[in-house]
């Protein structure tokens, strides 16, 4: 990790910047895919399958009877913590339902608010070196809660044409209503335009690289939602001398193994915890099997040294993290006043994996700073609020005249005299 002492505010953009490429660099290729699939469909979903994937399929809806072999093939052990997973991230998500807001804001005026299902969205579950079962819980959960009708997963296949065992064995658990076999920009092309196979949803879920993070934005400019611009892995720790210097390697090191680009940053007030963790990292770095993958985002992490709390919350939120982890001896410091974060996790003993699998709440959250004005996938987003309102004969006389004054100022006498020939009505 690259250390950096008390840097100068001016240049915090600099420092704090990620290293992903800008969209410009991506989009071209994006584009390509999607105006190939928007014209030729399934065909060519199966030729970007073999580029990018390197098989070629000749089905790529997931059948019953691999959905069977899967959950053979899913240890009992693994099966046992999946389910305490599910039913946590159950507990917590189910927690979040809401009852209708009902007010009646004049006399003979009500309004109310209820929230109902998006009937059809889309899961994208990255595979690749890492295939996160893990997100399909985070997914499939709360859109089963919100009563989604429809709930369709795209994951790429592996060379041998099949999704990780644990994937499918998690989309049975949690009501996925189809999977295919397709993943990266033609997944998202899919969820968007629609093809023989992938239907065309409302709304797209989940995380995945650079391309796909690009590909979910693009798909918007055709009219389909996303949860966010949830890219790259990355991780923000804040520690001083009351942390554990082993523990805070191992939180760094375990988002680093999650991509090449990757990042994590610690911020300290303490320059020898600095040094410590380095040497923790190098220690516990030799041990994973992911070491290549994890070394590289370690050449692009910070350790950051700051002389104060204060100065270390401003640059924090100047940053805003995907997910942040507070060991310091001011914990209520950062907890009460930090603005821009996608998760938080506080204390010695509370690692960023735990939010990653059972502890309950979503790991599926705003990376790239997207924390400033994004939050992480919770229940309310499989759902989209509907307002009503009835008015009686008292209602509109109540509130008449205003609309024909404040219509009439706007210059809309249409608007006016929808309410003008009402009020005549009842005279």
């Amino acid at each position: 990790m690259n250390t950096i002492i008390n840097p100068s505010k001016k240049d915090w953009t600099k420092i704090l910047e990620r290293p992903t490429k800008t969209v410009d660099d991506i989009e071209g290729i994006v584009n390509e895919v999607f105006i190939d699939i928007q014209q030729n469909g399934d065909t060519a979903v199966a030729k970007y399958t073999v580029k990018f994937d390197g098989v070629s399929l000749e089905n790529t809806i997931v059948s019953g009877e691999e959905i069977k072999e899967a959950i053979n093939l899913v240890s009992n052990d693994l099966k046992e913590a999946i389910n305490v997973a599910k039913e946590n991230i159950t507990k917590f998500h189910a927690a979040q339902k809401t009852k209708k807001v009902f007010v009646e804001t004049t006399n003979g005026v009500e309004c109310w608010q209820e929230k109902r299902p998006i009937s059809k969205v889309g899961l994208y579950i990255p595979g690749g070196t890492a295939p996160l079962f893990s997100t399909v819980l985070m997914l499939a959960i709360p859109a089963q809660i919100a009563g989604c009708k429809e709930v369709v997963l795209c994951s790429p296949p592996n060379k041998e044409g099949k999704i990780h065992p644990a994937i499918l064995y998690a989309a049975n658990l949690c009501g996925v209503t189809k999977i295919i076999k397709v993943g990266g920009i033609q997944a998202i092309a899919g969820f968007t335009f629609g093809t023989e196979t992938t239907p065309q949803v409302y709304k797209i879920f989940g995380p995945g690289n650079q391309f796909v993070t690009v590909a979910k934005q693009i798909a918007t400019k055709h009219g389909v939602a996303i949860d966010m611009p949830a890219g790259p892995s990355e991780l923000l720790v804040v520690a001083d001398d009351s942390a554990n210097a082993s523990f805070v390697a191992s939180d760094l090191l375990s988002q680093a193994e999650h991509g090449a680009d990757s990042q994590v940053i610690l911020v300290s007030t303490s320059e020898k915890l600095i040094t410590e963790v380095e040497k923790e990292i190098k220690l516990q770095l030799a041990q994973l099997s992911r070491v290549e993958i994890a070394q590289k985002a370690i050449d692009n992490s910070k350790s950051i040294f700051v002389k104060n709390d204060e100065i270390a919350l401003d640059l924090i939120n100047e940053y805003g993290p995907e997910h942040f982890i507070v060991c310091t001896n001011n914990n209520d410091f950062y907890v009460d006043n930090i603005e821009n974060a996608g998760s938080v996790f506080i204390g010695n003993y509370t690692p960023e994996s735990a939010g990653d699998y059972a502890s309950g709440t979503n790991h599926t959250l705003p990376t790239n700073g997207f924390s400033k004005s994004y939050s992480g996938v919770n229940l309310d987003s499989f759902t989209k609020s509907i307002t009503f309102q009835k008015i009686s004969k008292e209602g509109i006389k109540s509130i008449g005249k205003s609309i024909e004054l404040m219509a009439a100022a706007e210059g809309l006498d249409a608007h006016k005299n929808a309410v003008s020939i009402r009020l005549k009505d009842l005279k």
